[in-house]
């Protein structure tokens, strides 16, 4: 069976289960008989940059769903006369992610972000970090309570600030840890 055949049966996995076979379970979809046989075949997938392993050693994905052509750029002002050209392929994970063992997907409840471009559904892609800069759109705890906002430096030290004008900037009494950055929006029409 070629591994386009094996590729096929993970991505099946991968939907149906929402995360990756282990080499268990990845033995038993390709009909192997032994754990051998489909650790073999991870590390050819591996090698092919379909597959990787995160930190603790687990399959991810990488290029398992393949890139999509980019076909050159579309105006947005007034319109212009439109040739598709291809320009060049692209894998959106490695377009949005940057490093994927510290990146998580967060749904966007409430509208305290919307003047940012982020509404109430969105998917966020938040990166964990150490170091958050000011003006960054963050994923906090503030004072016990887990919030999206800008990350703003005031006089009195950081503090938070939506980005709609219904609602005030959140300056923390006990305590401000951010955790994470966020580094894209997702919305589905």
């Amino acid at each position: 069976m070629a591994d386009e055949k094996h590729i096929a049966k993970v991505i099946h996995f991968f939907r149906k289960h929402k995360r990756m076979p282990s080499i268990a379970e990845l033995t038993k979809l390709a009909g192997f008989a032994s754990k051998k046989a489909g650790y073999d075949l991870s590390q050819r997938l591996i090698a092919q940059k379909v597959l990787a392993k995160d930190t603790t050693g687990k399959l991810v994905p990488r290029q398992l769903f393949g890139g999509i052509k980019v076909l050159g750029l579309v105006e947005a002002g007034w319109p212009s006369p439109a040739e598709e050209e291809l320009v060049d392929t692209m894998n959106l994970d490695e377009y949005l992610i940057e490093n994927k063992e510290a990146t998580y997907l967060l749904r966007v409840k409430g509208d305290s972000m919307i003047d940012a471009g982020i509404q109430e559904g969105d998917l966020v892609i938040a990166e964990r970090t150490n170091t958050p800069k000011v003006g960054a759109i963050v994923i906090a705890e503030v004072d016990g309570e887990w919030t999206m906002k800008y990350l703003r430096r005031g006089t009195q030290g950081l503090y938070l600030e939506p980005a709609n004008k219904n609602y005030k900037p959140i300056h923390p009494e006990e305590g401000l840890r951010v955790i994470a950055v966020v580094k894209g929006v997702i919305r589905k029409y």
